[in-house]
């Protein structure tokens, strides 16, 4: 049964997992091409996750403050649930005051805004305020990093431990450049981040006798066009890290390069990686932000119609010179009965060249859609059957 009413607007959440062919791609480069004095590397389109060249990608190797993007997703996923705010005042424990290493010089007691500490850790990778933060929203640091470890597993990080929320020194701490790479795109996906991790200079305590003041201690923020983020390390053991993003019109593209032996060679060596991705490739958008994905029908729910709109750009990494038109997009849906979970698969829309699938959106319900009661599908059937309906279709094509 079709009809006009109940129609509800649905955002959805997607996956993109997508596609290596990248592989192929990689293989043009050679092994060491790009990051030759880095012990690894990858480089991929933030939108789809294609691999553009890697290098010992799934190597086991400490992280250090690049764990501080896991730190971070965690806030970003908390203000999102509205468990915490910016507005939040953050009492510092003598536990997150005690961290050495980079820090903003956190005392005891002193209380400071969660946007102030989250902007901490994305410009000065602040120890002391990542503890700060972690403490705020799960109560304690072990707590916290078990959240860390639990929501590494939901994404899929196969090769990461964490110990602590800052990725100073510790046994069995580790993770390698195709898993920092997920938990990067998993944090833009969280746009707003990266109001913080793009700041090159910046003072905290400004109302204050003793202002603070902050450099970003990723450089090319400022030096690299388009680069607003995100997260340096260093240790003694770990070496020179960084995990970079940088766009240009609607391409976003990370590298990440690990074990770098000083500062120079890893800015060096992520710049080269960017600038072969910008050279070499594009992408073309499928469906824009916000976007209408189609119109489907709900069998027997309270609203029997659902319109779809894609909450994040999705899109094809192509080469430069390549006709998008050789895509073909399909989109299919599973069969959608009331009662809708939130999170329920609705299906996917396939983008595919030559009959060989490139990209996928994999769509999820957003919101809960009850069943409609006895009455309501009882009116609804009399209405159906004094006013014929227009049917809506989900609409299908090519991604052009």
């Amino acid at each position: 049964m079709r009809s006009r009413i109940g129609l509800v607007t649905l955002l959805i959440f997607f996956c993109c997992p997508l596609v290596m062919p990248s592989m192929a791609w990689a293989s043009q480069v050679s092994e060491g091409g790009l990051a030759p004095q880095s012990k690894s590397a990858l480089l991929l389109d933030a939108d789809t996750g294609t691999v553009l060249y890697e290098k010992n990608s799934r190597e086991r190797l400490a992280p250090a403050s690049i764990t501080k993007i896991m730190t971070m997703l965690l806030v970003m996923e908390g203000l999102d649930a509205h468990k915490i705010s910016y507005e939040d005042s953050v009492r510092v424990s003598e536990r997150a005051a005690s961290m050495g290493g980079s820090q903003i010089f956190l005392e005891p007691g002193e209380t400071m805004k969660l946007s102030e500490l989250l902007k901490g850790v994305a410009v000065g990778s602040a120890n002391d305020a990542s503890v700060a933060l972690a403490e705020h929203l799960a109560g304690t640091e072990e707590d916290f990093v078990a959240q860390m470890n639990k929501r590494a597993e939901q994404l899929g990080m196969k090769d990461t431990h964490f110990q602590n929320p800052n990725g100073l020194p510790a046994s069995n701490h580790y993770s390698t450049a195709h898993d920092i790479a997920i938990m990067s795109r998993e944090l833009l996906k969280h746009p707003e981040i990266t109001r913080f991790t793009r700041i090159y200079e910046d003072h905290l305590r400004k109302d204050s006798k003793n202002p603070f003041w902050l450099v970003n201690t990723n450089r090319l923020v400022k030096f690299y066009q388009g680069m607003d983020g995100l997260k340096t390390g260093f240790t003694a053991q770990a070496k020179f890290c960084l995990s970079a993003t940088a766009k240009r019109k609607n391409f976003r593209v990370i590298a990440v390069v690990m074990g770098a032996p000083n500062g120079k060679t890893r800015n060096q060596e992520i710049t080269r990686m960017l600038n072969f991705a910008f050279s070499q490739y594009t992408n073309h958008v499928v469906y824009k932000h916000g976007e209408k994905i189609a119109t489907v029908h709900v069998d027997k729910g309270k609203k029997n119609h659902m319109m779809i709109r894609a909450p994040h750009q999705f899109s094809l990494v192509i080469k430069k010179g390549e006709d998008p038109k050789g895509y073909v997009k399909r989109v299919k849906w599973n069969k959608l009965t009331a009662p809708l979970k939130k999170g329920q698969s609705l299906g996917s829309i396939l983008v595919e060249k030559g009959g060989r699938e490139v990209a996928r959106m994999d769509l999820a319900a957003g919101q809960e859609i009850p069943r409609a009661n006895t009455w309501q599908l009882t009116k609804r059937t009399l209405k159906w059957m004094f006013f014929l309906p227009e049917d809506v279709e989900p609409s299908q094509g090519n991604p052009s």
